[in-house]
């Protein structure tokens, strides 16, 4: 956990060869509500707050996320929670499409 409140997590290669279906089957047993969205370069979030705890993850691309000050790059078998009331932004690094999965905990 970070000052934030926020934590990454990165794939772990014992859960097997990453896969849209294997992430969201992990979000899901936690307890999250997932969709699945593309975001094209140039694509960017301007700083809010959400009142559920969230998870952000991706699948292909990278991500930046700044939350409460600090700074995730994001990769793809990386994923990020955020609690509810949390201030963040986020922004598509470099060209590539990312794939990400957006969660909620209701």
């Amino acid at each position: 956990m970070t000052a934030s409140g926020a934590r990454l997590e990165t794939w772990d290669d014992a859960d097997g060869p990453l896969s849209e279906k294997r992430l969201i089957l992990i979000l899901e047993q936690e307890g999250y509500e997932v969709g699945v969205f593309s975001y094209r370069e140039g694509t960017s979030f301007p700083e809010h707050e959400h009142a559920q705890d969230r998870c952000d993850a991706v699948l292909e691309g990278f991500f930046r996320i700044e939350a409460a000050g600090e700074v995730f790059e994001l990769r793809p078998g990386d994923r990020l929670y955020i609690p509810a009331g949390t201030r963040h932004s986020a922004e598509v690094i470099g060209r590539r499409t990312v794939l990400s999965l957006d969660a909620t905990r209701w």
